[in-house]
């Protein structure tokens, strides 16, 4: 039976259903269009950091991962943070695009020109996490000081605290209560439920989710679903075109990955979509904390 004293650990089947709220996006737009980008180099599990085997998670390394230090999928990390962050950030610097950086705490800490950069950018940020690690496995003590070590990094390195959260491997049973807890968080993404935020109440306080998508993501290139610029540039043109064309206006995500879409055959797609996207008048191109701050706004928590 679920817990019905924990709403938020409730599950809901039904969502807004057939009558979804007009979100009046800004300017009459149909569609609030956000870009992810993960920066996660550096705090991926890695046998120096005291772990077992080294992450192969999105490399190209495939395979079964192996026991042990795996120097080849370290290397294939390395060019996220050496390369593929710079491609991207050059593709979105050119074009004037404001995006969320998805940022674990470590990998942060482990890149201070990344960080430099970011300081200094339109982006916003999202907290990914301190590193690497299943949430689920920590005590309630533990993933509550991994959350406040993120947060700290984060106002030390980017001069602000991030204005969402978003677990690697998914959240554990605490992990909203102790966002809602700690405090300072507009929202957070551990949902892949819908295409609008909604609220929730979590411990007699209302709370943010705004739903993250894993179906339009870089991720696909690594797990066999499209192989070239071309398919990547299609399937993210085709889920715009259709979102638009809906009568009830949305939200969409775009996860990209540094060791993923930095890579300059990937990259093409993705410089594709950025020019076909930027052409469209109903789309509504933003960062994470915006689409937040406008839902507040217009659609503030109900009195219960």
């Amino acid at each position: 039976m679920p817990d019905l004293s924990l709403p938020h650990l409730t599950r809901d089947f039904q969502g807004y259903g057939a009558t979804p709220p007009d979100p009046r996006w800004p300017n009459g737009a149909k569609l609030a269009l956000n870009f992810v980008i993960n920066i996660e180099e550096g705090g991926e599990p890695s046998v120096p950091d005291g772990d077992a085997a080294t992450e192969q998670g999105l490399t190209e390394a495939g395979g079964d991962p192996m026991p042990g230090r795996n120097l080849a999928a370290e290397s294939m990390f390395e060019f996220g943070s050496r390369v593929g962050f710079w491609r991207l950030a050059r593709m979105f610097s050119e074009r004037g695009m404001p995006a969320t950086a998805m940022a674990c705490g470590l990998a942060l800490e482990r890149n201070p020109e990344i960080a430099k950069w970011l300081r200094a950018s339109n982006f916003d940020t999202c907290a990914h996490g301190w590193r690497w690690e299943h949430h689920r496995k920590l005590t309630r003590e533990e993933e509550a000081a991994r959350i406040a070590k993120t947060v700290e990094t984060f106002r030390q390195l980017l001069g602000t605290a991030p204005e969402g959260w978003y677990c690697r491997y998914g959240p554990s049973l605490n992990t909203r209560a102790l966002i809602v807890e700690h405090g300072g968080f507009l929202y957070d993404s551990d949902a892949y439920n819908d295409e609008l935020p909604y609220w929730t109440q979590v411990a007699g306080k209302d709370h943010l989710v705004l739903p993250y998508s894993l179906a339009t993501n870089d991720a696909k290139f690594m797990r066999g679903g499209i192989a070239t610029a071309q398919d990547f540039f299609e399937y993210l043109r085709d889920s715009v075109t259709l979102l638009c064309d809906e009568p009830s206006p949305r939200m969409l995500s775009i996860g990209l990955h540094l060791r993923v879409a930095g890579h300059p055959g990937r990259a093409m797609g993705l410089k594709r979509f950025l020019d076909w996207v930027s052409t469209r008048d109903d789309v509504w191109i933003c960062r994470r904390g915006d689409i937040a701050r406008h839902w507040i706004a217009a659609h503030p928590p109900q009195e219960r």
